[in-house]
């Protein structure tokens, strides 16, 4: 069965969901089996600016956002994830591009999870191709493919938008949003009992 996981690195809670559904995936009993693939949409995918998160945030929701923030570490740090407020925010479409190489070279994994620790543990910007080369080179993937992508705009463009296009497709407004075998659909970065019930569902409907 495959899973497919449409999220963006900048997203909080693609980042807690991500924990969540592994917990979940980790007790199912057909896991072996279970074949999980991250597909690109972007949260703001018009943004040309880098800014910090809390200025963003402001911005959109007044003098409560930093107790919303606050609010979403405490959950992250609950389920053992570092979270730092101080974090910068801006355009991913070059982060999902590197995904795609990832992907070619079954490091997709590896590089999704060093991206969201980079960003929310570490408070590093990945919106600069430095940044996003070093944290791709730690995964395993050569610097000079890397950087082939980051030189050529049109290198995975093709593909990131398919998938965004999927996405608009299936219903997905917003991230996380888990598609189980083309069956069951979950959004939003639930609890661990509601994938871990997803995930029976998915199995006995296929």
């Amino acid at each position: 069965m495959r899973v497919e996981i449409w999220s963006d690195v900048i997203c909080p809670w693609c980042y807690i969901g991500k924990t969540r559904f592994e917990a979940a995936l980790a007790d199912f009993e057909h896991r072996d089996e279970v074949e999980v693939v991250y597909r690109s949409f972007e949260l703001d995918p018009s943004r040309d600016t880098i800014e910090s998160v809390a200025d963003m945030l402001t911005s959109r929701y007044g003098p409560q956002a930093a107790e919303m923030e606050q609010r979403v570490a405490e959950m992250a740090r609950a389920e053992g994830l570092g979270y730092r407020t101080d974090r910068e925010v801006g355009n991913t479409f070059d982060v999902h591009r590197v995904l795609h190489l990832a992907r070619a070279h079954g490091l997709e994994h590896e590089l999704m999870t060093a991206l969201f620790h980079a960003n929310f543990a570490e408070a590093r910007s990945l919106f600069t191709g430095d940044t996003l080369l070093d944290v791709a080179v730690t995964v395993g993937l050569e610097k000079a493919d890397i950087q082939r992508v980051l030189d050529d705009p049109a290198a995975y463009a093709d593909d990131v938008r398919q998938e965004e296009r999927d996405a608009a497709e299936l219903g997905a407004r917003a991230v996380p949003f888990f598609v189980l075998g083309r069956r069951v659909g979950v959004s939003g970065g639930q609890p661990t009992e509601v994938f871990a019930q997803a995930l029976r569902q998915a199995w006995d409907a296929d």
